[in-house]
């Protein structure tokens, strides 16, 4: 019966996307708009155009068969499959990455690439316009028998990449090759015909975006469609024992009624961002409101202190309340990959500037860290703590993670401004420019800033003509007095200093709205804006709660969380004290090419004799670097929580 009645919502609801939805408060300015300068992040840019992506294409094409597997279902010659089921996906996520990079470095041979990879996926189309590689070469029979083995979210990757490619360069083959499959897979399930449980959630968000470019309002009621069926115990699937878990699949209840987050933590943030898209397109409040609580489960019990997210590797995923053991920490990049993504939405279904605190967390830390410095090697988890095992490899083979932080990397623009009828938004605070049309004038935007190593953003505002309107940008709750929304972790210090906003040289007063400073007046060209935002060493601890953070301390400074890793500590990371009453400071450094504001002080380390049977403590200068860049110069112990006394530190590291 709720089945029905959710079906009846459905119908109720989804007319009214026709146009865009009141209940989006603010419209993110596309990447493709925005062109970033930015000290920090281009050099990033840059190098995913170039290393990133040359090492996903040699890996796609060349060292492994993902290329080939399409090669195979064009040529109809009985060949058997390589590798993996869901291997499909990483060739869809490279050329989505690829896309991106294309419309912000512009490279005739890699736009060559990408169609001579769209000839080969067209070609493995099937005249019904089903295409997957694996069950094409395994046998028809059995595609649409087993939900959990990831047809729909190959597919979902692949709607992605086509209207990715379709936007940067404007070529309509490979959305047409999508748009066949999207009426083919609508053909078969929906209201009325087969229900169907996406095993890794994918589509309904790429749905979302298929509805967007070709405005066909039956992609957005099949992705709302997908969502209602979650949570009837309809999901079937033999694969992997855990899919008899309904927890596991999120399909213990309906999107609308959770309340907690479970399962597996990259397919939760996939539902999740798909969710919060049909929410703002359709006017679901049932959807928003359920996001808003299932956000306050992660954030406030669940997430770690980097923005990562899933402390099971078990089950990829989460386990109990406050269970966020830093060893063992998964925290899967994909996962923070989709807290960037969950988290835009949020922020602009309500306008409150908290979800760009999360999102700002998880890009400069669990995201970020999954990409070394050089670019071309990759973490597949992010734990919190090492003892010199962990390493940075050059592929996977399940190969989410490099494609997936490369789309991130180079779409960055999404993510910085926001927009609406009468008001600019500053979200990130990363040097670019870009032009806003408002609704009575077309506003220049430069940003510049040498953030996050300092605290100084300026605002170059050219409006076409004099206009009033509203700029708003965003108060860091970490620059506020707040560590994390919802005091998970809270600082163990208090600072005085308060972000400061000056207009053309003078110092002014704004007013506060859902942690965005206001400014409402008349803006002419020239006008030049500057948030000052205080740039302390912070001190961090955890709730009780958290048994593994307990007489623990962690830095921060700005938005980037702080190890200290052997490397930088005579090889040893687990013996150092962080007493209470530490004095620390700063020094600007390089680690590799990377130049990095490290953190400084003299603290109490321990060491055991040569004969094991005592311990003396001393006092040394440590180093604590930025937890993204740990790991790039070879595997060595690391820890971000530090005991605060000497009977937590493990003495046998």
């Amino acid at each position: 019966m709720k089945k029905c009645a959710g079906v009846l919502i459905l119908f109720a609801l989804w007319g009214s996307a026709r146009g865009q939805s009141s209940m989006l408060k603010l419209e993110p300015v596309s990447f493709a708009q925005v062109n970033i300068t930015d000290g920090f992040w281009k050099p990033k840019i840059d190098k995913v155009a170039t290393r990133t992506l040359a090492a996903c294409i040699y890996q796609t094409e060349t060292a492994t068969p993902r290329i080939r597997n399409f090669e195979k279902v064009a040529r109809h010659k009985g060949e058997q499959h390589e590798g993996i089921f869901y291997d499909d996906s990483d060739v869809f996520k490279a050329l989505e990455a690829m896309s991106y990079s294309l419309k912000t470095h512009p490279n005739a041979e890699m736009e060559k690439k990408c169609d001579e990879w769209i000839e080969k996926i067209q070609a493995a189309q099937l005249p019904d316009g089903y295409l997957n590689t694996y069950f094409t070469l395994r046998g028809l029979d059995q595609r649409w028998t087993d939900m959990s083995m990831h047809e729909d979210y190959n597919a979902g990757h692949m709607i992605e990449a086509a209207v990715a490619y379709y936007e940067a360069i404007g070529k309509r083959k490979f959305l047409d090759v999508v748009i066949r499959w999207a009426d083919y897979f609508d053909s078969l399930f929906g209201p009325g015909k087969r229900d169907w449980v996406t095993g890794h959630q994918e589509l309904e968000l790429a749905l979302v975006k298929l509805f967007k470019v070709t405005r066909n309002d039956k992609y957005l009621k099949l992705a709302h469609w997908l969502l209602e069926e979650r949570g009837h115990k309809l999901a079937k699937g033999y694969t992997w024992t855990d899919w008899k878990d309904t927890a596991y699949a999120q399909d213990l209840v309906p999107v609308r009624d959770q309340k907690k987050i479970t399962g597996h933590a990259v397919r939760a943030m996939y539902m999740y961002t798909g969710a919060a898209d049909v929410a703002a397109l359709t006017g679901d409040m049932g959807y928003l409101n359920a996001m808003r609580t299932v956000w306050e489960d992660v954030v406030y019990r669940n997430m770690y202190i980097t923005g990562g997210i899933g402390s099971a590797g078990s089950n990829e995923g989460f386990s109990t309340d406050y269970d966020l053991p830093n060893e063992q920490a998964y925290c899967e990049t994909c996962a923070s990959v989709g807290m960037v993504f969950w988290n835009q939405r949020m922020n602009a279904l309500t306008g409150k500037a908290e979800y760009i605190d999360v999102l700002e967390r998880s890009l400069y830390n669990g995201a970020l860290d999954g990409l070394s410095l050089s670019g071309d090697h990759f973490f597949y988890g992010n734990p919190l703590a090492s003892t010199g095992k962990n390493a940075r490899r050059e592929w996977f083979g399940t190969a989410c993670c490099p494609a997936n932080i490369a789309r991130l990397v180079a779409s960055l623009g999404n993510y910085v401004y926001a927009k609406s009828p009468n008001g600019i938004w500053i979200n990130l605070f990363v040097g670019s420019n870009t032009t806003l049309v408002l609704d009575k004038t077309t506003v220049a935007v430069n940003m510049e800033t040498n953030y996050p190593w300092e605290g100084r953003v300026v605002l170059h505002l050219d409006p076409s003509q004099k206009a009033a309107f509203a700029l708003h940008i965003r108060i860091p709750g970490w620059a506020d007095g707040v560590a994390v929304p919802g005091n998970l972790y809270q600082f163990a210090d208090t600072v005085n200093s308060l972000p400061v906003l000056m207009i053309n040289n003078k110092a002014v007063n704004f007013s506060r709205e859902n942690g965005y400073a206001v400014v409402q007046r008349t803006w002419k060209k020239g006008d030049k804006v500057e948030w000052l935002l205080p740039m302390e060493i912070r001190k961090v601890v955890s709730r009780q709660d958290v048994k593994a953070d307990k007489n623990r301390i962690a830095l921060q400074r700005g938005p980037l969380v702080y190890c200290v890793e052997g490397a930088d500590n005579s090889g040893k990371a687990w013996n150092i004290l962080l007493p209470d009453n530490t004095l620390l400071s700063t020094i600007h450094e390089n680690i590799l090419t990377e130049p990095v504001v490290n953190i400084t002080g003299e603290v109490p380390v321990t060491e055991v004799s040569e004969d094991g049977l005592s311990v003396r403590t001393s006092r040394k200068k440590i180093i604590a670097i930025p937890y993204y860049t740990w790991c790039n110069r070879g595997s060595n112990q690391m820890q971000v929580w530090l005991p605060t006394r000497i009977g937590d530190i493990k003495l046998n590291y």
